[in-house]
């Protein structure tokens, strides 16, 4: 695994020698098939908590990546039921960790449209948070194109969830360019950014939104993310990663399927931010 920052650049604590509880990103290149994608992830999934991981962050569209956009309406879930919350259900109680959806297509008021939403598990299987994604993307550029607002209804609330691990704030890949709606999460421990970047606006960007959201807010963030080739000849950006509160990319997999595992230190948060209080020195604030 590779680390951006040198043991000299770090404070206080070299990033090996922290303790605490350990988190995991998945990385998958999901298909059309919802029950090879959760085949997958299964697999995936316990190699993280075979690690120890305690908390797990599946990326966005795991469950499908269709061969076209409106594939994913096909299969989407009534919230509370079908069988991929099931899986998420199930999943979390046998392997008593705490899971993360990175994205489900739930249905919307709209019979065109699904909410792309975040539902988080706790070990007992039970659903504890849903979070729709707010920014829905969209892209011209060469011969990419992508226009999410004609397959997914946005969402309009921030989320944030109180966990054993501190205090989680919820977001969507295309979310990570909007820094205001992590300030309006207000002091999270930890970010979840489940994403499917694509190759070009990944290579661009991917990596210095990541860290600056971390940097911003002085958290944690486990960004999640599809990485690799998918049968509908579209091209992730993978670079799955987990960054510490001081913008240090702590372990990372930059293409392929599998689990990123590293240990989050709350202590170490807690230091940075007594010698760093720039949380408390905010003066402007949103509405």
């Amino acid at each position: 695994m590779l680390n951006n920052t040198t043991k000299q650049q770090q404070p206080m604590i070299e990033n090996e020698k922290r303790k605490g509880f350990r988190v995991a990103a998945i990385q998958m290149a999901s298909g059309p098939s919802v029950s090879a994608n959760l085949e997958e992830a299964a697999r995936l999934i316990e190699e993280a908590a075979s690690q120890k991981a305690k908390l797990i962050v599946l990326p966005e569209y795991f469950c499908i990546m269709g061969m076209k956009d409106t594939d994913k309406l096909a299969v989407r879930e009534q919230p509370g039921d079908g069988q991929i919350q099931r899986f998420l259900s199930d999943t979390a109680k046998r392997l008593g960790v705490w899971l993360v959806g990175g994205s489900v297509p739930l249905a919307s008021p709209e019979t065109d449209k699904v909410y792309n939403s975040c539902l988080v598990y706790a070990d007992n299987g039970e659903q504890v948070a849903r979070y729709d994604k707010i920014h829905l993307f969209g892209l011209q550029l060469g011969n990419e194109y992508y226009a999410e607002e004609k397959t997914i209804k946005a969402g309009s609330k921030v989320v944030t969830v109180d966990s054993p691990f501190g205090r989680i704030g919820l977001s969507i890949c295309y979310d990570l360019r909007f820094p205001e709606l992590f300030r309006m999460m207000n002091n999270v421990d930890i970010i979840l950014a489940p994403a499917a970047f694509t190759a070009i606006t990944g290579k661009a960007h991917w990596e210095v939104l990541v860290r600056a959201r971390a940097v911003e807010n002085m958290a944690y963030v486990i960004a999640a993310g599809q990485g690799g080739y998918h049968v509908n000849g579209r091209e992730t950006n993978g670079d799955s990663m987990i960054v510490d509160p001081w913008g240090v990319v702590m372990e990372r997999l930059p293409r392929g399927s599998g689990a990123v595992v590293a240990a989050i230190d709350p202590e170490y948060q807690t230091s940075l931010r007594a010698n760093l209080p720039a949380l408390d020195h905010r003066i402007l604030q949103y509405c």
